[in-house]
């Protein structure tokens, strides 16, 4: 409780500290809104933004912290889905833009991301009808052991990409003069017999600025029932769904089914330093100014906005369908024109259907202050006001919390560095998104999907030290329950060649019930 009451603090928003409830949640973007679910090169999933775990970011004071920006899209990747695999989209703009002045407006630093494919066909003679080539029974190609140069022969499709700093309105190029390549899909053994080396590679340090980035595909830590929750919140335990034991226990999925469990997803992961998004650009932190506001955002190649993600409940579980697309190709400044949405968001009337359970009543001013206002910024009566706009905040004031110690459940188990205090990786954003959007009965009465951790990550329990992509032969360092504790901070992607889904029914596999 003292997280919650911190933040709350810092946040300055009474009516968090008063019910425990109103550190409103977010859950993923996959397949939220209707146009988006046909082109998931530009389907924004995840957006998360968190001070930076790792050891150097974690020990250091407040002026010498990192903060993470993480960008996923392509939902859903079965890691066997070949021979073309997931690439990020040629005529498609990604953007990380943060907001550091408190006007709602996040356009003070923006960070652009541009992919541009590339053919290499093979040496000689030899061809193949795939995109990645490597076996060790043929000699000229025994397998993709680097992303250039030798030992990348066997990539005969391969992506590279620009990194461009917008900083009120004048445009720098980062890494300039250097090649940076997309991390290909995670093939199998025989053709990427070292992947997590050939993985680390993709990570890119410019000397100038201290940024790092890294895109390419990594195992989708977003965990959640979403059979049960997309069959109309059909849970496969009523109310009480969880004891007090089972719901405080962060590595035991008690009963839910994780959809997303072996699949991958396509990365855009930035870390840049603390003082280069304060607002005044290079020089010492602004204190007085500690929470910024983010959101990353899809264009396509005419310039318009695709789709666009923070909080990513909004569009997902409180804007209604006949609005989804409209509030994906909006500037979240505009948000007052949604804002009826969140003062009687239809999810909550639902959830009172379906559970019995009573939820709080309309209008919701604690859902507009918390996803559209900053700290000390006044609701309008019950209008948004001005500025009204739908950011992800994040304090960096917060020292973060090291990946062993981190809580699921973020604010709400005492952990202040997690959800609501920006987003990482491995929050549980479902159960916290139906405890409030129903309000304090599903919160006393534990309600949740049953799915409490990423079971099965890729190199879960590995902790060689530090030194994921700059030390030869280093692993990189997950926790038991799948939280990477090293930048960029997602698991290495699920290999193709041998990952196996078990449905309920399948023999070993978990009930459906």
């Amino acid at each position: 409780m003292n997280g919650i009451k911190r933040f709350g603090a810092t946040l300055t928003i009474a009516a968090m500290a008063t019910t425990a409830l109103t550190t409103m949640a977010q859950a993923a973007s996959h397949r939220e809104a209707p146009w988006v679910a046909g082109a998931p090169r530009a389907d924004n999933t995840d957006t998360y933004a968190f001070v930076s775990y790792d050891e150097a970011s974690a020990s250091a004071p407040v002026g010498q912290r990192k903060a993470t920006f993480i960008l996923n899209v392509i939902p859903g990747q079965d890691p066997d889905d070949g021979p073309n695999y997931f690439e990020f989209g040629q005529r498609l703009v990604y953007k990380i833009s943060i907001d550091n002045d408190r006007d709602g407006v996040a356009d003070d630093v923006v960070y652009e991301f541009n992919f541009e494919n590339e053919s290499r066909p093979i040496a000689g003679s030899l061809n193949f009808p795939v995109v990645y080539v490597g076996n060790p029974a043929v000699s000229i190609l025994p397998g993709i052991t680097s992303l250039d140069g030798d030992g990348s022969e066997g990539i005969t499709r391969r992506q590279t990409y620009t990194v461009t700093e917008v900083r009120d309105g004048q445009r720098r190029q980062l890494f300039e003069g250097r090649k940076l390549i997309s991390v290909p899909s995670n093939v199998g053994p025989a053709t990427m017999p070292d992947y997590e080396d050939l993985a680390s590679q993709g990570i890119y340090t410019d000397g100038a600025s201290g940024v790092r980035v890294f895109a390419g595909q990594r195992a989708e830590t977003f965990y959640i029932d979403l059979g049960a929750v997309f069959d109309t919140v059909n849970l496969r335990r009523s109310p009480p769904a969880m004891t007090a034991q089972e719901d405080q226990n962060d590595r035991v999925n008690p009963f839910g089914i994780n959809r997303f469990s072996g699949f991958n997803v396509n990365t855009i992961a930035i870390e840049v330093p603390v003082r280069r998004i304060t607002s005044d650009g290079l020089g010492p932190l602004q204190t007085q100014n500690p929470v910024f506001g983010m959101y990353a955002s899809v264009d396509r190649e005419d310039g318009t906005q695709a789709s666009r993600l923070a909080n990513p409940l909004i569009n997902e579980l409180i804007i209604d369908t006949p609005a989804k697309d409209g509030w994906n190709a909006s500037p979240p400044e505009n948000e007052s024109t949604f804002q009826r949405f969140y003062q009687a968001p239809s999810i909550a009337t639902a959830l009172n259907l379906i559970f019995g359970l009573s939820v709080p009543s309309t209008p919701r001013p604690d859902l507009m202050s918390l996803f559209l206002k900053y700290p000390g910024q006044a609701l309008a009566g019950q209008a948004c006001g001005s500025p009204c706009a739908e950011l992800l905040r994040l304090d960096v004031r917060v020292p973060p919390t090291r990946a062993e110690n981190q809580k699921r459940l973020g604010g709400l188990a005492g952990d202040a560095a997690g959800f609501p205090n920006g987003r990482r990786p491995n929050d549980d954003v479902t159960d916290i998104a139906i405890r409030v959007v129903g309000g304090p009965d599903f919160a006393n009465a534990r309600v949740g999907d049953g799915v409490n951790f990423v079971k099965g990550a890729p190199g879960a329990g590995t902790s060689d030290g530090p030194g994921y992509g700059a030390t030869a032969g280093n692993r990189l360092d997950v926790t038991v329950d799948g939280i990477a504790k090293e930048f960029p901070f997602l698991p290495t992607a699920y290999a193709g060649r041998n990952t196996r889904h078990i449905d309920c029914s399948e023999q070993r596999g978990t009930t459906c019930d």
